[in-house]
């Protein structure tokens, strides 16, 4: 049976985003957001990361690098009794410094590739399913996902996800935007 899902950006949502974060000791939890993914979890949802990661294209680091900060973060969140379901990023970027990243991938947002990749893998209710971000792009890849998508306003994710909920039907398409 299909679960409904949140989409998380990841820097600026869920991390501080220190500008292209990927050791260790880049990792800050934006306020609340260990407790918020503990939450969305309990209420039922799937929390999936979809994040945009052109540092890989830029050559500052690489996708074992990312998927390293990946498992720092799950790591982190142990702590906290709550895990991330999965991880999706994108190391492409149309001006991307190594060749092989160099392109308009439709997982790059604003395109909703990764969303529709993780619908698909995880067998996600799109119907009851949103995402929060931090910019433009991330509710543009929601709505072209056909999902809600909320900008966040990088205060108190938990705080921020709550508002959401109590929205009558978080997952509704013609729900408010902008918590």
């Amino acid at each position: 049976m299909p679960k409904p899902a949140v989409f998380l950006d990841r820097d600026g949502v869920i991390n501080v985003d220190v500008g292209y974060p990927y050791r260790k000791q880049d990792l800050k939890f934006i306020t609340g957001a260990p407790n918020a993914i503990s939450h969305l979890k309990t209420s039922g949802y799937l929390v999936v990361v979809v994040t945009n990661q052109s540092g890989v294209a830029r050559g500052f680091f690489s996708e074992n690098d990312v998927e390293c900060f990946h498992r720092y973060i799950q790591q982190d969140l142990q702590k906290y009794h709550t895990k991330i379901d999965a991880f999706y990023s994108c190391p492409y970027h149309p001006d991307a410094i190594i060749k092989q990243y160099r392109f308009d991938h439709p997982d790059r947002k604003p395109k909703p590739g990764m969303i529709e990749r993780a619908i698909k893998d995880l067998n996600i209710d799109r119907s009851k399913s949103f995402l929060i971000g931090d910019r433009l792009s991330d509710i543009q890849a929601a709505h072209a996902a056909g999902i809600p998508g909320y900008i966040f306003d990088g205060k108190n994710l938990d705080i921020f996800c709550k508002n959401i909920l109590d929205i009558q039907d978080p997952g509704d398409p013609d729900a408010e935007q902008f918590v």
